[in-house]
Protein backbone atom coordinates (compact mmCIF):
# COMPACT_ATOMS: atom_id res chain seq x y z
CA UNK A 1 0.00 0.00 0.00
CA UNK A 2 1.12 3.31 -1.11
CA UNK A 3 0.17 6.37 1.55
CA UNK A 4 0.42 9.95 0.06
CA UNK A 5 -0.07 13.13 1.40
CA UNK A 6 -1.54 15.91 -0.54
CA UNK A 7 -3.06 18.92 -1.19
CA UNK A 8 -5.71 20.29 -3.75
CA UNK A 9 -7.55 23.33 -4.21
CA UNK A 10 -6.53 24.32 -1.15
CA UNK A 11 -7.11 21.48 1.65
CA UNK A 12 -4.87 18.66 2.78
CA UNK A 13 -5.51 15.10 2.11
CA UNK A 14 -4.53 11.18 2.37
CA UNK A 15 -4.88 8.49 0.82
CA UNK A 16 -4.05 5.72 -1.17
CA UNK A 17 -2.21 5.68 -4.54
CA UNK A 18 -3.93 4.04 -7.14
CA UNK A 19 -1.98 4.02 -10.54
CA UNK A 20 -3.02 7.34 -11.34
CA UNK A 21 -5.29 8.64 -8.66
CA UNK A 22 -5.64 9.03 -4.85
CA UNK A 23 -8.59 6.71 -3.42
CA UNK A 24 -9.24 9.79 -0.43
CA UNK A 25 -9.48 8.53 3.54
CA UNK A 26 -9.27 11.73 4.42
CA UNK A 27 -9.21 15.42 4.59
CA UNK A 28 -8.62 18.60 6.26
CA UNK A 29 -8.32 18.66 10.02
CA UNK A 30 -8.56 14.98 10.26
CA UNK A 31 -5.58 14.36 7.88
CA UNK A 32 -2.99 14.23 10.78
CA UNK A 33 -5.03 12.11 13.11
CA UNK A 34 -6.21 9.66 10.53
CA UNK A 35 -2.20 9.64 9.32
CA UNK A 36 -1.16 8.72 13.31
CA UNK A 37 -4.29 6.44 13.56
CA UNK A 38 -3.20 4.49 10.59
CA UNK A 39 0.02 4.04 11.22
CA UNK A 40 -0.61 2.96 14.59
CA UNK A 41 -3.58 0.18 13.15
CA UNK A 42 -0.92 -3.62 12.36
CA UNK A 43 -1.39 -4.79 9.08
CA UNK A 44 -3.98 -7.27 9.48
CA UNK A 45 -6.46 -4.75 11.02
CA UNK A 46 -5.97 -2.12 7.97
CA UNK A 47 -8.39 -3.49 5.62
CA UNK A 48 -11.21 -2.71 8.28
CA UNK A 49 -9.97 0.75 9.05
CA UNK A 50 -9.59 1.50 5.44
CA UNK A 51 -13.11 0.40 4.78
CA UNK A 52 -14.58 2.67 7.99
CA UNK A 53 -13.35 5.67 6.22
CA UNK A 54 -13.15 4.96 2.72
CA UNK A 55 -14.75 8.43 1.56
CA UNK A 56 -15.74 7.21 -2.38
CA UNK A 57 -13.66 10.03 -3.45
CA UNK A 58 -10.73 9.97 -5.96
CA UNK A 59 -8.14 12.65 -7.16
CA UNK A 60 -5.99 12.37 -10.26
CA UNK A 61 -2.21 12.36 -9.09
CA UNK A 62 -2.01 15.44 -11.39
CA UNK A 63 -4.09 17.64 -10.44
CA UNK A 64 -2.33 17.48 -6.51
CA UNK A 65 0.79 18.60 -5.05
CA UNK A 66 2.20 16.24 -2.77
CA UNK A 67 3.21 16.91 0.52
CA UNK A 68 5.61 15.16 3.20
CA UNK A 69 4.36 11.99 3.60
CA UNK A 70 4.09 12.83 7.83
CA UNK A 71 1.17 13.76 9.90
CA UNK A 72 2.39 17.35 10.58
CA UNK A 73 6.33 18.74 10.75
CA UNK A 74 5.92 18.12 14.62
CA UNK A 75 7.64 15.07 14.38
CA UNK A 76 11.53 14.31 15.05
CA UNK A 77 13.50 13.96 11.98
CA UNK A 78 16.51 12.01 12.92
CA UNK A 79 19.31 11.16 10.49
CA UNK A 80 22.26 9.01 10.12
CA UNK A 81 25.59 10.48 9.31
CA UNK A 82 28.24 8.22 7.46
CA UNK A 83 26.40 5.11 6.77
CA UNK A 84 27.72 3.74 4.03
CA UNK A 85 31.58 2.68 3.55
CA UNK A 86 32.54 4.24 0.75
CA UNK A 87 30.87 7.90 1.92
CA UNK A 88 32.37 7.78 5.04
CA UNK A 89 35.78 7.63 3.28
CA UNK A 90 34.72 10.71 1.10
CA UNK A 91 33.55 12.57 3.94
CA UNK A 92 36.39 12.27 6.08
CA UNK A 93 38.74 13.44 3.85
CA UNK A 94 36.57 16.20 2.04
CA UNK A 95 37.64 18.83 4.50
CA UNK A 96 34.06 19.26 6.33
CA UNK A 97 33.92 16.33 8.51
CA UNK A 98 34.07 18.75 10.93
CA UNK A 99 33.27 16.29 14.02
CA UNK A 100 34.72 13.14 13.06
CA UNK A 101 37.54 10.86 14.72
CA UNK A 102 36.93 8.08 12.65
CA UNK A 103 36.65 7.53 9.05
CA UNK A 104 34.61 4.87 9.35
CA UNK A 105 32.44 5.26 12.73
CA UNK A 106 32.01 2.51 15.43
CA UNK A 107 28.92 3.43 16.57
CA UNK A 108 25.88 5.53 14.58
CA UNK A 109 26.52 8.97 14.24
CA UNK A 110 22.76 10.82 14.87
CA UNK A 111 21.74 14.44 14.32
CA UNK A 112 19.14 15.96 13.70
CA UNK A 113 16.71 18.16 10.65
CA UNK A 114 14.18 20.64 11.64
CA UNK A 115 10.86 20.02 10.57
CA UNK A 116 10.80 23.42 9.28
CA UNK A 117 12.98 22.00 6.80
CA UNK A 118 10.49 19.35 5.24
CA UNK A 119 9.01 19.69 1.75
CA UNK A 120 7.98 17.57 -0.72
CA UNK A 121 8.06 15.87 -4.26
CA UNK A 122 8.00 18.87 -6.93
CA UNK A 123 8.96 21.10 -4.23
CA UNK A 124 12.04 23.48 -4.90
CA UNK A 125 15.28 23.40 -3.05
CA UNK A 126 15.67 27.09 -2.49
CA UNK A 127 19.86 27.77 -3.33
CA UNK A 128 19.41 30.96 -1.91
CA UNK A 129 19.10 30.42 1.08
CA UNK A 130 22.94 29.08 1.12
CA UNK A 131 24.64 32.26 1.05
CA UNK A 132 28.21 30.24 0.71
CA UNK A 133 27.04 28.60 -1.97
CA UNK A 134 27.66 25.01 -0.96
CA UNK A 135 24.59 23.43 -1.15
CA UNK A 136 24.91 19.53 -1.81
CA UNK A 137 22.48 16.32 -1.95
CA UNK A 138 22.03 13.29 0.01
CA UNK A 139 19.76 10.91 -1.15
CA UNK A 140 18.70 8.65 1.22
CA UNK A 141 16.25 5.52 2.39
CA UNK A 142 13.79 7.31 5.39
CA UNK A 143 12.04 4.96 7.79
CA UNK A 144 8.33 5.82 9.25
CA UNK A 145 7.93 4.83 12.79
CA UNK A 146 4.44 3.36 13.45
CA UNK A 147 4.26 2.80 16.93
CA UNK A 148 5.57 4.06 20.28
CA UNK A 149 8.91 2.65 20.36
CA UNK A 150 11.49 2.69 23.56
CA UNK A 151 14.01 0.00 24.36
CA UNK A 152 13.39 -1.93 21.75
CA UNK A 153 15.46 -4.61 20.52
CA UNK A 154 17.33 -5.74 17.60
CA UNK A 155 14.81 -8.50 16.94
CA UNK A 156 11.64 -6.50 18.07
CA UNK A 157 12.78 -3.44 15.29
CA UNK A 158 10.87 -4.06 12.35
CA UNK A 159 7.67 -4.26 13.95
CA UNK A 160 7.81 -0.47 14.93
CA UNK A 161 8.37 0.49 11.19
CA UNK A 162 5.52 1.14 9.43
CA UNK A 163 6.84 2.23 5.82
CA UNK A 164 9.29 3.89 3.89
CA UNK A 165 10.04 6.81 1.84
CA UNK A 166 12.85 8.43 -0.17
CA UNK A 167 14.69 11.62 1.13
CA UNK A 168 17.17 13.78 0.20
CA UNK A 169 18.88 15.33 3.11
CA UNK A 170 19.82 18.24 1.28
CA UNK A 171 23.21 20.14 2.71
CA UNK A 172 24.86 23.47 2.77
CA UNK A 173 28.55 21.66 3.67
CA UNK A 174 30.15 24.92 4.45
CA UNK A 175 27.24 25.68 7.23
CA UNK A 176 28.09 22.40 8.08
CA UNK A 177 31.53 22.49 8.79
CA UNK A 178 31.62 26.43 10.22
CA UNK A 179 28.97 25.40 13.22
CA UNK A 180 30.76 21.96 13.79
CA UNK A 181 27.15 20.68 15.16
CA UNK A 182 25.34 19.42 11.51
CA UNK A 183 21.50 21.35 12.65
CA UNK A 184 22.18 24.49 11.38
CA UNK A 185 23.73 23.27 7.72
CA UNK A 186 21.35 20.59 7.49
CA UNK A 187 18.13 22.87 8.34
CA UNK A 188 17.30 25.26 5.99
CA UNK A 189 14.30 26.05 4.92
CA UNK A 190 13.36 23.45 1.85
CA UNK A 191 16.22 21.24 2.74
CA UNK A 192 14.48 18.11 3.90
CA UNK A 193 12.49 16.92 0.27
CA UNK A 194 10.64 13.99 1.26
CA UNK A 195 8.20 11.44 -0.69
CA UNK A 196 6.70 11.19 -2.79
CA UNK A 197 4.66 8.27 -0.77
CA UNK A 198 5.08 6.04 1.97
CA UNK A 199 5.24 2.62 1.20
CA UNK A 200 4.25 0.11 3.65
CA UNK A 201 6.63 -2.21 5.24
CA UNK A 202 4.16 -5.20 4.20
CA UNK A 203 4.30 -4.30 0.44
CA UNK A 204 7.58 -4.03 0.32
CA UNK A 205 9.25 -7.05 2.19
CA UNK A 206 13.03 -6.80 2.58
CA UNK A 207 13.73 -3.45 2.35
CA UNK A 208 17.51 -4.25 1.98
CA UNK A 209 17.32 -5.60 -1.40
CA UNK A 210 16.32 -2.54 -2.71
CA UNK A 211 18.74 -0.19 -4.65
CA UNK A 212 19.39 3.98 -4.61
CA UNK A 213 20.26 5.71 -7.25
CA UNK A 214 20.66 9.65 -7.11
CA UNK A 215 20.31 11.43 -10.10
CA UNK A 216 21.31 15.22 -10.92
CA UNK A 217 20.39 16.31 -14.58
CA UNK A 218 19.76 12.81 -15.09
CA UNK A 219 23.10 12.09 -14.76
CA UNK A 220 23.74 9.26 -12.09
CA UNK A 221 25.70 10.61 -8.76
CA UNK A 222 25.18 8.05 -6.51
CA UNK A 223 24.45 4.17 -6.54
CA UNK A 224 23.93 1.56 -3.99
CA UNK A 225 22.08 -1.16 -2.74
CA UNK A 226 20.10 -0.32 0.96
CA UNK A 227 22.44 -3.59 2.08
CA UNK A 228 25.30 -1.79 1.91
CA UNK A 229 24.62 0.33 4.97
CA UNK A 230 27.26 -0.26 7.83
CA UNK A 231 24.58 0.09 10.74
CA UNK A 232 21.55 -2.22 9.11
CA UNK A 233 18.13 -0.83 10.13
CA UNK A 234 17.55 -3.02 13.42
CA UNK A 235 20.59 -1.48 14.68
CA UNK A 236 19.53 1.92 14.43
CA UNK A 237 16.35 1.69 16.22
CA UNK A 238 17.67 -0.19 19.10
CA UNK A 239 20.26 2.16 19.31
CA UNK A 240 17.87 5.83 18.95
CA UNK A 241 15.34 4.21 21.41
CA UNK A 242 17.46 2.60 24.21
CA UNK A 243 17.57 6.25 25.56
CA UNK A 244 14.79 7.89 23.77
CA UNK A 245 11.15 7.56 22.67
CA UNK A 246 10.01 7.45 18.97
CA UNK A 247 6.72 8.15 18.39
CA UNK A 248 4.44 7.32 15.48
CA UNK A 249 5.33 9.56 12.10
CA UNK A 250 8.86 10.07 13.47
CA UNK A 251 11.43 9.81 10.09
CA UNK A 252 14.59 8.21 10.48
CA UNK A 253 16.88 9.08 6.92
CA UNK A 254 19.59 6.62 7.20
CA UNK A 255 22.14 7.64 5.72
CA UNK A 256 24.01 8.28 1.98
CA UNK A 257 26.43 6.73 -0.09
CA UNK A 258 29.36 7.51 -2.23
CA UNK A 259 29.12 10.23 -4.77
CA UNK A 260 27.68 13.34 -3.19
CA UNK A 261 29.12 16.29 -4.14
CA UNK A 262 31.72 16.74 -2.38
CA UNK A 263 33.00 14.25 -3.41
CA UNK A 264 34.49 15.08 -6.61
CA UNK A 265 37.46 17.72 -7.38
CA UNK A 266 35.93 20.64 -7.67
CA UNK A 267 32.53 19.46 -5.76
CA UNK A 268 30.08 19.34 -7.81
CA UNK A 269 27.65 21.84 -5.58
CA UNK A 270 23.84 22.01 -6.68
CA UNK A 271 22.79 25.08 -8.42
CA UNK A 272 19.59 27.02 -9.56
CA UNK A 273 18.21 25.27 -12.78
CA UNK A 274 19.48 22.27 -11.45
CA UNK A 275 16.87 19.12 -11.09
CA UNK A 276 17.59 16.15 -8.46
CA UNK A 277 16.13 12.91 -8.43
CA UNK A 278 16.14 10.18 -5.68
CA UNK A 279 14.99 7.03 -6.60
CA UNK A 280 14.52 3.79 -4.34
CA UNK A 281 13.58 0.90 -6.40
CA UNK A 282 10.19 -0.80 -4.74
CA UNK A 283 9.18 3.05 -3.50
CA UNK A 284 9.40 5.46 -6.39
CA UNK A 285 11.52 8.75 -7.09
CA UNK A 286 11.68 11.91 -5.32
CA UNK A 287 12.31 14.77 -7.88
CA UNK A 288 13.13 18.45 -6.46
CA UNK A 289 14.27 21.08 -9.10
CA UNK A 290 16.73 23.72 -7.79
CA UNK A 291 16.19 27.71 -7.31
Amino acid sequence: MKIAVFEAEGRRGTGIVDGNHIRVLATGEGTSSFLLRLFQTVSGDRDALLQEVDTGERVALADVKLEPPVPDRRGAVLCVGKNYYAHAKEFFGSGFDSSAKEEVPSQPVIFAKTGSSLSGHGDAIDSALDATNTVDYEGELAIIIGRTAHKVSRGDAWDVIFGYTVCNDVTSRELQKRHNQWLIGKSLDTFGPLGPHIVTADEIGDITAQKLITRVNGEVRQEAPISDLIFDIPTLIETLTRTMTLQPGDVIATGTPAGVGIGFNPPKYLKPGDVVDVEISGIGTLTNPVI
